[in-house]
């Protein structure tokens, strides 16, 4: 009896030291607990991040800017967060220590998603509306690219800043005709709204001339120099929540449940599936794998770029991503 309560006793030390052993690992989402949120979670609840030694506690976001300086700072060493604004953010802060180590959307969701019965068709159908834009917004940092690339007259354009909160409900409410926003964010919680999906015209930005690349996972520099085969574990956690998403939305969705129990379950079904569909699983990753990049699309999308936005720098594609890190 001695010697079972000695094994079971150094099985709980064990036990014990191997969860103190795990290394904190801060993790900042770009938007709240929504379908695409699930890899992320089911990260955590299978043990995957655990089994790299990481003890990571994902924090919601207000926008697809907001982990870039949490990152930057140190406050959090991972975060998701999109590539474009990285891009100035670095030009703005040279040197600071944060950069994009693998790619989640490798078609971006930029959109603007607008109503049919208020004109709304076309790129050109913008000109002599109301568009609401939510100034962090990913979508309306871009929207420059998509006006360029389809000859807007920005000048015949009333914008109208609004909130996260109140976009949505503003188009519902016929107060915008169109709002730039994620195409599996907007176009489903309109549709919520009482607006039919097919009610709507949905502009994905990438449809019409924008060759950027959308949402990655970043780093802090710093920590990554310390920590290379904890930011490697952190990656190929990621890669599996995804895999295991891309295999099952359905089952995927559950562990999102548990934190936003409020969320309608088939609905994050129906958006995760969406962000599998049109942004995730392209084509090229079919083709090349998940989490890289291609060389040469990344510099056309700096030139794209720099076609709206003066960089004070030359543009280095090495300081916005780090392939090292991937599987």
């Amino acid at each position: 009896m001695f010697k079972k309560m000695f094994i079971a006793a150094a099985l709980l030390a064990a036990a014990v030291s191997q969860a103190g052993a795990q290394e904190k690992a801060p993790f900042a989402l770009d938007w709240k607990f929504e379908g695409p949120a699930a890899p992320y979670l089911i990260a955590i609840d299978k043990g995957y991040f655990g089994d790299e030694g990481l003890a990571v506690e994902i924090t919601e976001g207000k926008g697809s800017l907001d982990a870039i300086p949490k990152v930057a700072t140190g406050a959090f060493p991972f975060g998701l967060a999109d590539i474009n604004s990285l891009m100035r953010f670095l030009d703005q802060n040279p040197g600071a220590p944060v950069t994009a180590i693998m790619m989640i959307y490798d078609k971006p969701p930029f959109a603007v998603v607008g109503r049919k019965d208020m004109g709304i068709e076309t790129p050109k159908d913008l000109e002599g509306k109301v568009l609401g834009a939510p100034p962090p917004d990913g979508a309306w940092a871009q929207f420059p690219i998509f006006a360029a690339e389809n000859d807007l007259d920005m000048s015949k354009i009333t914008v109208e800043p609004v909130g996260f909160p109140t976009r949505e409900p503003m188009l519902a409410e016929g107060k915008v005709a169109a709002v730039t926003g994620y195409s599996f964010t907007s176009t489903l919680n309109v549709m919520r709204l009482g607006v039919a999906m097919e009610d709507q015209t949905v502009l994905l930005m990438s449809d019409y001339g924008v060759s950027l690349y959308g949402n990655a996972i970043l780093v802090n520099t710093d920590y990554a120099a310390e920590n290379p085969e904890l930011v490697k574990g952190f990656v190929k956690a990621v890669a599996m929540g995804w895999k295991d998403a891309i295999a099952d939305p359905a089952a995927a969705v559950k562990p999102l449940m548990s934190r936003n129990p409020a969320a309608d379950e088939a609905l994050e079904v129906e958006r995760l599936s969406l962000s599998i569909k049109d942004n995730v699983l392209t084509d090229w990753v079919k083709a090349n794998g998940f989490g890289g990049i291609d060389v040469d699309r990344m510099a056309k999308s700096i030139e794209q770029t720099k076609s709206v936005y003066e960089f004070v720098n030359e543009p280095d594609a090495s300081l916005y991503f780090d392939s090292s890190y991937l599987p």
